[in-house]
């Protein structure tokens, strides 16, 4: 099928847009896959169109953004890019881990394959089980574990209780001492991770698949239930630049070790703008119920209040995470589809990967929590890939302020 060729008046080509953005195609491609600038099917299907009206528009904040200061307040709320990653792109509203698309990695790939590929090291090594140095550091983790300490925490909500156990029984003193060895920094990465995974669970370090010791934690017995985890965590496992991640490299640029930049970038998830929306959108479900749901999110926002789960800047057509793990629930659960198909008839907007995960904890029964608990532990490799990757660059992230204080030299009253 041939696709309709632009309309010049209306529509700028990706040249003429770059042109009058004053910027590079490549720039201009990045406006897009932030969500500055919305692309539509050219003459041809590798061609993309912009509307005269969005460019201009963007012409127009540029312009008013040209003072240096304006600039970079711009770049910490969904700007341009402010420092360069080899992780991971998100562009045309799809996200790729190192190049490779994760909703391709998500349908078959491990936690502990996902986390090797990010990290750029060898799964076998960096995973390995029982033998050597690696199994002695395992064994002597387990032996340390305190077990008392989980228990004192064990039942609370994961955003409650993650961030205490893992700062407090979590150790990579190893790590410090690992750095010029880049095998003994992935068995070292792998370390932590399955220390998180106890954390959150309540149970002893072990080497099993990470999925797979969630389905046995939280009673999920069947095997596409236990799958539905792998997916859920290879999804979250990196996201570029959000702001827990962000916390972690400069954390990690800090020269501090892998563990505090994980602290760092769990402290950050646990926030409502971030991976607290999880418990948001719970409570939001709670309210609506399964009948009448259109109705009670009219409801809802007449009185102001928003619809946490809904909406992205990085995706205006939708997180693409979100819609890979719906596609397998929803099937099963008209009143969630409804409440999808409502959203999006009064604001516009689609579920996000905070609506997804809640999704998924409730429909595999998993404890209250579970969500925040699957976003972190899954994110958890992020933080590490960051950490890694900030560390090699040996930059210190220190941003200069913006002072609007009383002057020294101002006249007092």
């Amino acid at each position: 099928m041939s696709v309709r060729a632009p309309n010049s008046g209306n529509y700028f080509t990706a040249t003429q847009a770059a042109e009058r953005l004053g910027v590079s195609l490549q720039t201009l491609y990045a406006y897009v896959s932030r969500g500055l600038l919305h692309a539509e099917p050219g003459r041809t299907h590798r061609e993309r169109r912009y509307r005269v009206a969005d460019v201009e528009r963007l012409a127009t904040q540029r312009t008013r953004g040209r003072k240096p200061k304006e600039v970079v307040k711009a770049a910490l709320d969904w700007g341009m890019p402010v420092l360069e990653s080899s992780i991971t792109l998100i562009e045309d509203g799809r996200c790729y881990y190192r190049g490779r698309d994760a909703l391709t990695m998500a349908q078959t790939a491990t936690v502990e394959a996902t986390a090797a590929w990010l990290w750029q090291c060898d799964e076998a090594s960096a995973f390995a089980s029982g033998t050597g140095e690696k199994g002695d550091a395992m064994r002597r983790l387990a032996s340390e574990w305190p077990v008392m300490l989980l228990e004192r925490y064990r039942g609370q909500r994961a955003e409650n209780a993650l961030l205490p156990t893992f700062t407090v029984v979590s150790d990579d003193a190893s790590t410090a001492i690992w750095q010029r060895d880049p095998a003994r920094v992935a068995q070292g990465s792998a370390t932590l991770l399955r220390a998180m995974t106890a954390c959150l669970l309540g149970t002893l370090p072990s080497d099993a698949p990470i999925h797979e010791q969630c389905a046995k934690a939280w009673g999920v017995n069947d095997a596409e239930g236990a799958d539905l985890l792998r997916m859920a965590l290879v999804l979250c496992a990196d996201h570029e630049l959000n702001a827990s991640s962000f916390t972690a490299r400069c954390v990690a640029s800090t020269g501090a070790s892998l563990r505090a930049a994980i602290i760092a970038g769990l402290s950050a998830l646990t926030g409502g703008r971030h991976g607290g929306t999880t418990a948001r959108n719970e409570a939001m479900w709670d309210e609506l119920g399964d009948t009448d749901v259109a109705n009670r999110m009219r409801e809802r926002l007449a009185r102001g209040e928003k619809l946490p789960g809904f909406g992205h800047h990085l995706y205006p057509a939708g997180d693409v995470r979100a819609s890979a793990m719906l596609a397998r629930l929803l099937p099963e659960h008209p009143a969630w589809q409804t409440m999808v198909d409502a959203a999006y008839a009064l604001v516009g907007l689609r579920p996000s990967l905070d609506f997804a995960l809640v999704a998924v904890r409730r429909h595999l029964g998993l404890p209250v929590g579970a969500a925040f608990g699957l976003f972190a532990l899954g994110r958890s490799i992020g933080w590490i890939a960051h950490a890694r990757e900030q560390r090699e660059s040996t930059q210190l992230i220190r941003p200069r302020a913006a002072y609007v204080g009383v002057r020294p030299d101002a006249p007092r009253d």
